[in-house]
């Protein structure tokens, strides 16, 4: 049994396509995913049957940035509405209808907790994952809070510990070093360096971390770049899959 993680990152969570895909072409099949955020929507298609070409195609078609349409609420400046819609459009309604098991991490605000969700309703499930604090407004599920699950946990081993045999985890935020010009940077620097933490802690549980070093070029909101993403992470993963065979001992 082989799962396999995939961590937040925004734009970058495109990587993991190419990663799939790469995967695929070698026969490397999971039995169980989980995801974060950006993971977690990669996960939800993938998982539902797409291949990693066809969810890039629906990511460009649809223009993921429509998302950001403002409800200015007290809670949050922006909706989640268009999201939901590619996914509703797209996607099964439950969990139960996926043909690979998955499970999405997010985070209850007000409990202070993870929370891993399998069963029942896709589409808030994922809404949940990906709703990042302050940008959007919390999405409830059964009246808890959810938002972005990387600020707890976004490199979501632990659920397929009991799970999976083997498990790989997949992750798209480098480090490295960094010039910041603007706001923008600053946040999206800062974000980083906080979730770095507890994806350190995560990926020590895996038997294999996957995360191509190049990725540092782009940020979490370059998706007009969607197609050179998806590329870095397929050539990073060809170009190292015979290591990852031998490791998967295949």
């Amino acid at each position: 049994m082989i799962g396999i993680a995939l961590s937040g990152g925004g734009a970058r969570g495109i990587s993991h396509l190419g990663v799939l895909k790469a995967f695929d072409e070698n026969d490397i099949k999971p039995d169980v995913i989980s995801g974060t955020s950006a993971g977690a929507i990669i996960g939800g298609f993938y998982a539902a049957g797409y291949a990693p070409d066809d969810i890039l195609k629906i990511i460009i078609k649809t223009n993921m940035l429509s998302i950001f349409k403002p409800a200015f609420s007290w809670k949050g400046l922006l909706s989640m509405d268009s999201l939901e819609k590619i996914l509703r459009n797209n996607l099964p309604p439950t969990f139960e209808d996926l043909g690979i098991p998955l499970i999405v991490a997010a985070t209850d605000i007000e409990g202070g907790k993870t929370t891993y969700f399998e069963q029942g309703g896709l589409y808030k499930a994922i809404l949940a994952s990906s709703c990042l604090p302050v940008l959007f407004n919390p999405i409830e599920i059964d009246n808890v809070k959810y938002i972005d699950g990387g600020i707890l946990n976004n490199l979501p081993v632990e659920p397929l510990q009991k799970r999976a045999e083997t498990i790989i985890s997949v992750g798209c935020n480098p480090i490295g070093t960094k010039k910041i010009n603007s706001f923008k940077d600053v946040m999206e620097r800062s974000s980083l360096l906080a979730i770095n933490e507890n994806t350190e802690r995560s990926k020590q549980l895996a038997h294999i971390f996957i995360e191509p070093e190049e990725l540092i070029k782009f940020s979490g909101f370059d998706l007009s770049k969607a197609k050179e993403i998806f590329d870095t992470g397929y050539h990073y993963t060809s170009q190292n899959i015979a290591i990852f065979a031998k490791e998967l001992k295949l």
